[in-house]
């Protein structure tokens, strides 16, 4: 374990600021704090526990931002939260079984085509369009498909969520976000619920980088509001590109 020392937890913390921005503009904050903290020398298991608390304040932070300005109402979204949360907690579990070597070699190429995609269909995602599929089943089949991903390995889950409400709930790109936000939220807190009963959360760093992650994503949600779809597309691009980078340079 590293030492807590002044410096680490400033360096953490600020880490954790800005992957609260970029997370609640376009998802993959995790990008930032996972390598940080295991940089920092703090074990894989913990650091995944630790960055779950952390994260956690970060998706609060953005969904309450949305939801006072009414882009989200939680009310209206009762079945979906019960479906993410059902969705991330199992797969918080099925994390203590099962290894994520295969997703590791999946997840980049899924990522691309979603970022070849934004950048080839100019139009996605700046005005609402018809609903491929209806929120019963949207509901029923990718909210609780995604929340499993999420408890289970986590990185562009934020994407996913986005471009499903997107594509197939035919809501523009700032809607999406304000949703995805809110599942988002719903999926750490299943997932940290998981890690708190394993015992492997470093409260101390975790709740420091708590406050960096709060203020940065506050910030997120508000420049995605301000800047609208075109920037939320951008950086959503850019956040798939960066994680499969990521994800190819640890195989």
């Amino acid at each position: 374990m590293p030492e807590l020392s002044f410096e680490l937890i400033a360096l953490l913390t600020l880490a954790a600021t800005a992957a609260g921005f970029i997370d609640a503009v376009a998802g993959g904050g995790g990008l930032i704090t996972i390598p940080a903290l295991i940089f920092s020398g703090i074990p894989p298991v913990e650091a995944l526990a630790t960055n779950k608390l952390q994260g956690s304040f970060g998706s609060f932070s953005a969904t309450l931002y949305f939801v006072r300005r009414k882009m989200v109402i939680p009310s209206n979204q009762g079945w979906a939260l019960m479906a993410a949360a059902a969705g991330a907690a199992s797969g918080a579990v099925a994390i203590q079984w099962f290894s994520t070597d295969w997703l590791l070699k999946v997840m980049p190429f899924a990522l691309i085509a979603i970022a070849l995609y934004l950048l080839i269909a100019h139009k996605a995602g700046y005005r609402e369009s018809k609903a491929k599929l209806s929120e019963k089943s949207f509901n029923a089949s990718l909210i609780p498909g995604i929340g499993f991903y999420d408890g289970f390995f986590g990185p562009g889950t934020g994407t996913f969520f986005t471009l499903g409400y997107c594509q197939l709930r035919g809501m523009n790109m700032l809607q999406a976000t304000a949703h995805t936000k809110l599942m988002n939220f719903t999926t750490n807190i299943l997932s940290l619920a998981v890690f708190v009963l394993s015992g492997k959360i470093m409260w101390s760093i975790g709740l420091s980088m708590a406050v960096g992650q709060f203020v940065g994503a506050r910030l997120g949600a508000a420049t995605a509001l301000r800047q609208g779809v075109g920037f939320i597309r951008l950086m959503t691009v850019g956040v798939c590109i960066a994680i499969s980078i990521s994800l190819w340079l640890k195989q």
